[in-house]
């Protein structure tokens, strides 16, 4: 496990361990301010004493990190457009990261004070949002333009329908439950301090483990691929590219490389597929004429990285923009090739998996009594059955194992806090009409203050900054992309 391959100044050590201890504060917060979605069911069935079931939610929030995967984290980090992602190693590009971490810490923290469930991944996904409108005032390319909005429809899909889903599948599960399980013992309140039968505590550990391990697969990764534009930023000679591909993997991409080279030729006449076919050839060129991208100088991986980022954008275009003269196996030749490409550049390193995995599940060990009480007091007006919560822990660990699989970020207090109170709605229990206020006010107003958040301070600390972006993005020839970025 390497941590650097060469080395680096005072001050340049000194900014990452500053940008990396904002970075892991915020998914320290992330870890007890989320900790209660896991937790808050099988402490109000009384399944498992507090102190065991937080240590158990921090174990599998560990877990979840470890072993969830990447694609939730590049998902998050291609929110922003690429002409920001290529400036990641400017002096704006480190503040447009730190502004948007700082912005969903503070209110993580506001809303954990106040005992409100609110989403981590709302504020995560309003403060890139917030960055990337602010970037787009200091450029010439007209408001909005600092925003990937093809994918923040699709991020803003995901986190509309997912709570939607949680109230009416957890409150169709329990109908369900209700009609073909006969145990009446299930729908009752729990009595006093007395355990529930065995087989449905199983069941409800069960439910915490899954969702505890979901909600770090999927929130952690948001973590890892924040650090990475910091290390990337910051480092960029080290993680620039990734360097630990292997022979076979770099001619797979040349292979690749090499089909899609032969399509785009298909269309010779367009301006814009000359100019693809001129970097698809230059990266391959590269590529070809070293055995391992560790023998790339710092120069030349950066020149890589950014190559890379504007030929996948400029496919993409391509790919919409001529969908009636693709066949099947053409588009499917521009995505399998895309994705190979992507390799080298959407990458994570072991230590920085461990270091969030860490962060998170201790962070979930920490303040997470406020927000149980919420989820598990005042959402509803009885006390929670041992029914309710299975139907709402199951509901939530498959929307977001599932969210997991598709790559979408999703919100784990949303989902589960939504689902509770669909049992409650379909058992007819009654909701807590002010709670119920509470979290649809935070669930609201999430987005638009992270976003003014972490926009005016993105404005104020990078106006100066943010000149070398505007002049960079207002063409886009390779030799001019990779001039600016080497400045």
């Amino acid at each position: 496990m390497t941590f650097l391959d060469g080395p680096i100044g005072a001050s340049s050590l000194a900014l990452l361990f500053l940008c990396l201890a904002i970075a892991l504060g915020f998914e320290f917060v992330n870890g007890f301010h989320d900790t209660a979605n896991a937790v808050a069911t099988v402490i109000y069935t009384r399944s498992l004493k507090p102190w065991k079931a937080v240590v158990w939610s921090g174990l599998m929030n560990f877990l979840g990190v470890l072993f969830g995967g990447v694609a939730v984290a590049f998902s998050i980090v291609h929110l922003l457009p690429v002409d920001l992602l290529i400036n990641i190693g400017k002096s704006a590009g480190l503040l447009m990261v730190l502004s948007l971490l700082l912005s969903a810490i503070i209110w993580n923290f506001g809303t954990w004070y106040f005992g409100l469930p609110s989403s981590s991944s709302h504020a995560l996904i309003g403060s890139i949002l917030g960055v990337g409108l602010a970037s787009s005032l200091f450029s010439k390319q007209g408001f909005g333009t600092g925003v990937n909005w093809t994918k923040a429809r699709e991020v803003a899909s995901s986190l509309l329908i997912s709570p939607l889903l949680g109230f009416c599948l957890a409150g169709g599960l329990l109908l369900l439950c209700k009609a073909f399980v006969r145990n009446r013992s299930l729908y009752e309140e729990p009595k006093a301090e007395e355990p529930p039968p065995f087989w449905i505590r199983v069941i409800l550990l069960l439910t915490c483990t899954g969702v505890s391990f979901a909600h770090g697969s999927n929130d952690g990764q948001k973590g890892v691929g924040l650090i990475m534009l910091i290390l990337i930023g910051i480092l960029p000679a080290h993680y620039a590219v990734n360097s630990s591909l292997d022979l076979v993997q770099l001619k797979e991409t040349l292979a690749q490389i090499e089909q899609m080279d032969g399509l785009v030729s298909r269309f010779e006449t367009d301006e814009e597929a000359k100019a693809i076919r001129q970097e698809l050839q230059q990266i391959h060129l590269t590529l070809s004429a070293k055995r391992s991208l560790t023998a790339l100088s710092a120069e030349e991986r950066s020149a890589l990285r950014v190559s890379i980022l504007d030929v996948d954008e400029r496919l993409g275009e391509f790919r919409e923009s001529r969908a009636a003269a693709l066949s099947a196996a053409d588009r499917g030749v521009l995505e399998s090739g895309r994705a190979q490409l992507r390799t080298i550049v959407d990458f994570v390193v072991p230590w920085v998996v461990i270091a969030v995995a860490l962060v998170l599940g201790i962070g979930t060990t920490v303040g997470w009594k406020r927000v149980v009480v919420t989820v598990g007091e005042k959402i509803g007006k009885t006390h929670l059955t041992y029914a309710q919560g299975a139907s709402a822990e199951l509901v939530a660990m498959s929307t977001i194992a599932g969210a997991d699989l598709l790559g979408l970020p999703v919100s784990t207090t949303h989902v589960l806090s939504s689902g509770v109170a669909g049992t409650m709605a379909a058992n007819q229990s009654g909701l807590q009409l002010k709670t119920i206020r509470a979290i649809a006010m935070a669930w609201v107003l999430t987005l638009p203050v992270t976003m003014i958040l972490s926009g005016a301070l993105f404005a104020i600390t990078a106006r100066n900054s943010m000149k070398e972006v505007g002049l960079r993005v207002i063409s886009h020839p390779h030799q001019e992309r990779v001039l600016r970025i080497l400045e």
